[in-house]
């Protein structure tokens, strides 16, 4: 563990350099909002979330989510992963048969794990 006790490396950002880069830095407040980026090995933006300071964000929704781009990613896109996707749960083929049934197909899907 690193000091205090957190399981993984920290960082500050003094001045919100990075923070200003990626839009979430407040500048009449002198603080960054809480901002989390998904960024594929490409270096493209995937996912982001930005929540004001007083609310924490979601650290295993978090993880899901980067399990999920994961398996999307070596898939070639063959494979979607919908809301509440875990691994080890079936995922959603993309295309035009699915469009209008992904919640009649998850929830099938879900119905039988």
């Amino acid at each position: 563990m690193v000091g205090g006790g957190v399981p993984f490396p920290m960082l500050s950002d003094g001045g919100g350099r990075v923070g200003k880069v990626y839009g979430v830095y407040d500048e009449d407040a002198g603080v960054e909002m809480r901002g989390r980026f998904l960024i594929d090995p490409d270096g493209v933006i995937q996912g982001y979330e930005v929540l004001t300071p007083p609310v924490g964000r979601n650290v295993a929704e978090s993880l899901r989510q980067l399990q999920a781009f994961r398996l999307v990613r070596e898939s070639n896109g063959s494979e979607a992963t919908p809301s509440g996707w875990r691994p080890g749960k079936k995922t959603l083929s993309p295309g035009p048969d699915l469009v209008g049934k992904v919640w009649e197909v998850w929830k099938t899907n879900e119905a039988s794990d």
